[in-house]
């Protein structure tokens, strides 16, 4: 009888104030939480150093965890254009970052994620979160918010397989609705 396969995923809720990142592994149909914590920058920095800081954590971050892919959230473009161009910038960091380590990355949007963890794509946060402690065995939930996402982010990817998840494209350069990506890219 062979042993099941252990995967390494970590999971993005990317932000240019907080980045949360999560990683887990999955060996059968257990999950596993291997680290997680929230890459932040000070307010009053300067934006370049900002995005520098997200970039060499995450750099350090996936040199030494090694996960095999990454899930990261679909930006959402709300009223407040300026911080989302902001984050669209520092989610373009993270991803070249994976890139550079040859870290295929895969794109959720936020219903998605709510689907994959809670099998509800309209779960609230509180739910989401419930789901993300009992998936992982956590006696604590982690704290900021955007850990937890991020983990839920890692979660999906774990239950849906890479075979389903889309691989990260522009979704404005390619026309995220009516454009099949799996014929494309997978």
């Amino acid at each position: 009888m062979t042993e099941p396969v252990t995967r390494t995923y970590i999971g993005i809720d990317p932000g240019y104030a907080i980045c949360g990142y999560g990683i887990i592994e999955k060996t059968g149909n257990k999950l596993r939480c291997v680290d997680y914590g929230a890459i932040t920058t000070k307010a009053g920095t300067d934006f370049p150093g900002r995005l520098l800081t997200i970039s060499d954590a995450i750099r350090g971050i996936l040199s030494i965890r090694q996960p095999d892919c990454m899930a990261i959230e679909e930006l959402f473009m709300g009223a407040n254009h300026t911080t989302a161009i902001g984050t669209a910038q520092a989610r373009g960091v993270v991803i070249v970052e994976a890139a550079r380590a040859g870290v295929p990355v895969f794109e959720f949007t936020p219903m998605q994620i709510k689907n994959a963890v809670t099998g509800y794509g309209r779960a609230d946060k509180k739910q989401v979160t419930m789901m993300v402690k009992s998936l992982l065995g956590l006696k604590e939930t982690p704290k900021p918010d955007d850990v937890t996402d991020a983990l839920a982010a890692a979660i999906a990817l774990a239950h849906t397989g890479e075979a389903f998840a889309g691989k990260a494209v522009s979704g404005y350069q390619y026309g995220r609705y009516g454009y099949s990506r799996r014929n494309e890219f997978g």
